[in-house]
């Protein structure tokens, strides 16, 4: 398409489009390019193990049921082609499965922390799926991941935090426009088309916070993917939306912002300077939950493994924390595996039972299990003032251990949480969370081989490569086994608040 001219107004779609239709590779900063290469490799793995859930296997079933086209891979023990469109669908759903996947920072007290977005999959599962049908090179793959994590990251940052207090899922609202600018890269839109896409994928936008706990909080990122895929696939197909789609009286950020103060300053002139992948980052979770609950979690690991507390003596568990992590955690008690992601009772009743709470403990079976039944029971939660005051920036909290002989046990979660800018994954930390996601649909020669690949996107002169090593490496034996419980087929609970 014809080179766009440089938009010079103030408005932040403008500066979106400047952005998506102005970056070039060359523009990325190779700290930038090292960091998206980990999180694509923990995006990849929580998209494979995220296949293997109940839900993502019903979605798989309906998108078969209305399957059309041959153009991309959507991903699991039963892999099978669909449209890029349905591809993004599952494969983003698949990624947000677990609640596994990564979590971006906020830069000031007043956005808060793990309030804004899951920033990977949406921008991955949409690259993925066009650069599979078109074989991009891993060159152009990076570089449309960049660039839409980029744009979903600033949004997020710029709109008033009602978007999400008041009920917005981010990840599936904002993560829409992160797909949307990966995709019109990959398209090589123009500045006009990039616009409306932009627009477009302003009216599709969606997902709410009620489904928190179910199989639809996931739902909200695959359709973000698609619908990111989508705008960008009408509009250059000549279908048109608003000018500004994010600017004025009926804007995106006005709209969704609850008619909020949107902050310009966030992204007008922000975009890529620096890249947030790079400052303030991005965390890679190490447990397939809610982040919120991650410090508190580290810290019960701490006190139960230091003490040598066993679960039997244990009289009560009392978290102390703020607002910020008592009201998104809002379940009380876990009945599904779901629920347990948002659960601060059945985390720490994890670490105390077996001193660990990873893919195998978020399970309908553990969830429901009598040890794990009574010791959620002996879990209280408490708004500490002291905490609230300090403010939301970082996640704080103590946990306290009372045992029948009468002691006490006092942790203090550490802000420098395990996967987090502060303290992150090592390599070996990475590629340990890679193999353990993935082993629930690769061989280990296949996890190796893309391991490797990913390492070395650069060099990658086409992504069906990668695709074929996914298709070619599934373990044959899971293929037909049972698909896991991790989502129970139930009908979510009433929504409740841990106070």
């Amino acid at each position: 398409m014809a080179e766009s001219v440089r938009v010079t107004s103030l408005r932040a779609t403008d500066a979106v489009v400047d952005f998506v239709t102005h970056t070039r590779w060359s523009d990325l900063p190779s700290d930038a390019v090292a960091l998206a290469k980990r999180c694509l490799i923990d995006g990849l793995g929580v998209v494979l193990a995220g296949s293997t859930t109940r839900g993502s296997a019903i979605l798989r079933d309906y998108i078969r049921s209305s399957n059309g086209s041959s153009e991309a891979t959507v991903f699991g023990p039963e892999a099978f082609r669909c449209s890029i469109a349905a591809a993004a669908l599952a494969n983003g759903a698949s990624g947000h499965a677990m609640d596994f996947d990564d979590t971006q920072l906020s830069s000031t007290p007043d956005r808060i922390f793990g309030l804004l977005t899951h920033p990977t999959v949406p921008p991955l599962a949409a690259a993925l799926a066009i650069g599979e049908r078109d074989d991009v090179s891993g060159t152009r793959f990076l570089e449309a991941f960049l660039i839409g994590f980029e744009v979903e990251c600033k949004i997020a940052e710029a709109i008033d935090p009602n978007h999400y207090q008041k009920g917005f899922h981010t990840s599936g609202t904002i993560g829409t426009f992160g797909a949307a600018a990966a995709a019109a890269k990959l398209f090589d839109l123009d500045a006009d088309a990039t616009a409306h896409a932009i627009a477009i994928a302003a009216s599709l936008s969606a997902g709410i916070r009620v489904n928190f706990g179910s199989m639809t909080k996931p739902l909200h990122v695959g359709r973000a993917a698609q619908n990111g895929v989508m705008a960008a696939e009408l509009a250059s197909r000549g279908f048109t939306g608003g000018a500004h789609g994010l600017d004025g009286q009926w804007g995106f950020f006005e709209v969704f912002g609850f008619g909020g103060h949107f902050d310009p300053d966030r992204i007008i002139g922000r975009l890529g300077a620096p890249h947030s992948i790079v400052a303030p980052g991005v965390s890679i979770k190490p447990y397939p939950c809610g982040v919120l609950g991650h410090p508190s979690m580290d810290a019960m690991r701490n006190l139960v493994t230091v003490h040598d507390v066993q679960p039997e003596q244990i009289r009560v568990i009392r978290l102390r924390a703020g607002s910020n992590i008592l009201k998104p955690l809002r379940y009380p008690i876990a009945h599904s595996e779901l629920e347990a992601k948002f659960c601060p009772a059945f985390m720490l009743s994890s670490i105390a039972l077996r001193r660990k709470a990873g893919i195998d403990e978020f399970t309908d079976e553990f969830v429901q299990s009598q040890p794990v039944q009574q010791m959620m029971a002996k879990v209280q939660t408490v708004l500490d003032p002291a905490i609230e005051a300090r403010g939301f920036l970082k996640i704080r909290s103590i946990v306290e251990v009372e045992l029948d002989d009468g002691r006490r046990f006092v942790e203090e979660a550490d802000e420098r949480y395990r996967g987090g800018p502060d303290n992150p994954f090592s390599r070996e930390d990475l590629n340990e969370k890679f193999a353990d996601c993935s082993a629930r649909v690769l061989t280990p020669t296949a996890m190796a081989e893309t391991l490797r690949i990913l390492e070395g996107l650069e060099d990658l002169p086409g992504l069906r490569a990668l695709v074929q090593v996914l298709n070619d490496g599934r373990d044959r034996a899971l293929v037909g086994a049972p698909v896991s419980t991790r989502s129970a087929d139930r009908h979510p609970r009433a929504e409740q608040e841990s106070r």
